[in-house]
């Protein structure tokens, strides 16, 4: 019942996903033909991947790899490993790809991957098989002009060096370009690993002005504790922000004191869980409900609904997970008020990263930290401003407005091609 559940639900998010596509390509006056064009990625495989466990038995995974639309330029995307990865979830990340490219004004097009696997149940050795077994199986569409795979849930540079390793041997020559998130040794940026949480801390910022927030003392609540998660506490609690609650996959904390962060990062595991050491624990639907002036969803699809959507006390929600907010809920968290700055912006740091990382292999010359922080605040606040800005002048939410702006690059490039 329960993979039923979650594959309906999957289902859900790439529904929602299409009707706010069609919402933003009506009110851009393009045809129906183009919403045909974009509701689904231009390419799906499918493949099967046996890989020989330690205990000497072959086990058979299956993965995923969705382009959604190469108009622009190559497709771009994270690869995640995860027990619950569905074709539909691939599908919807991809066009969310899309959308973040657009936004920040990227020259690509979206691309998601996916293995059904659980990376906490295997050795070090079959994930490395199993990495290496999914380039062997994408080999023929990936590339550095063709799809650029990055990390993604439960996956990091040590797989993506994998990867590298395996595609530079298939190619039979160096590629670093190929794939992102490296380590920096291997073509690696600086701050790729922060990235996504830098861009969601400079969206809490912006935001914050336009509510007229102080940062320093602002109640923040975190739900989810991976690499987002966790670097994104760091950077408010460096700034002075009282984190007043995290959770994890197991449960979550609360102190309306302020949580002692630099302690729990010192003590989170590398898959980003930390409440198992304590005993006072509240659940994930408890904390989304604290009493804070900012919430930031951090963690899987599908958190805030129309079921809770009334009881959130935040002022702002920033979307750090894909997906997070039901359509139902953010109209009425829109309706109260509350200031939503929607996953395709909040999240977009990482694939801007990304592409900085892609452009530094390309050109064979790499940049500092400095450069590459300064490089990313002017992309994150402009796509900010450029985004309230249609949402007021439009008077549509900060999602929609998002969305009219994801799409548009795509749909002009898919016409200009002649395609629609």
């Amino acid at each position: 019942m329960e993979g039923k559940d979650k594959k309906v639900e999957n289902l859900d998010v790439l529904v929602s996903t299409q009707k706010v596509i069609k919402k933003a390509l009506d009110k851009l006056g393009y045809p129906d033909e183009m919403f045909e064009l974009m509701k689904e990625p231009i390419r799906m495989l499918t493949v099967r991947i046996p890989i020989r466990m330690d205990d000497d038995s072959t086990k058979i995974f299956t993965g995923f790899r969705a382009q959604h639309n190469d108009a622009v330029g190559p497709t771009k995307g994270g690869v995640r490993f995860h027990p619950d990865v569905t074709e539909n979830e691939v599908k919807a990340l991809s066009i969310w790809m899309s959308l973040k490219a657009g936004i920040v004004d990227l020259p690509y097009g979206g691309g998601k991957g996916g293995i059904i696997c659980d990376p906490r149940d295997m050795s070090f050795r079959e994930l490395e098989r199993l990495s290496r077994g999914y380039v062997r199986a994408i080999s023929q569409i990936v590339g550095p002009t063709k799809d650029i795979p990055a990390p993604d849930v439960f996956t990091n540079s040590q797989i993506m060096a994998w990867m590298l390793d395996e595609y530079s041997r298939i190619r039979e020559f160096d590629s670093p370009g190929f794939i992102t998130g490296k380590p920096l040794v291997l073509g690696g940026s600086h701050g790729r690993e922060s990235a996504t949480a830098k861009g969601v801390t400079i969206c809490i910022r912006e935001a914050a002005k336009k509510k007229g927030i102080d940062i320093e003392g602002a109640r923040v609540v975190i739900q989810g504790f991976g690499n987002a998660g966790s670097f994104l506490a760091k950077f408010m609690h460096d700034a002075g922000a009282k984190v007043v609650g995290i959770s994890d996959a197991y449960g979550a904390l609360h102190d309306p004191e302020g949580l002692d962060v630099d302690y729990l990062l010192d003590r989170r595991d590398s898959f980003g869980t930390v409440t198992k050491l304590f005993k006072e624990t509240i659940s994930n639907q408890e904390l989304l409900e604290l009493d804070c002036d900012i919430l930031v969803p951090a963690a899987i699809e599908n958190q805030i609904t129309e079921e809770n959507a009334h009881l959130i006390k935040a002022s702002i929600v920033v979307e750090a997970a894909n997906g997070p907010t039901t359509m139902e809920a953010t109209r009425i968290l829109s309706a109260r008020d509350i200031l939503l700055v929607p996953d395709v912006l909040a999240s977009a740091g990482g694939v801007t990263v990304s592409y900085f990382e892609w452009v530094q292999n390309n050109q064979g010359y790499y940049w500092s930290e400095e450069e590459v922080e300064g490089k990313l605040e002017n992309v994150m606040v402009g796509s900010f401003e450029n985004i309230y800005n249609l949402s007021k002048s439009r008077k549509v939410d900060m999602r929609l407005a998002a969305y009219m702006i994801g799409v548009r690059k795509m749909a002009e490039a898919s016409r200009f091609r002649g395609w629609v």
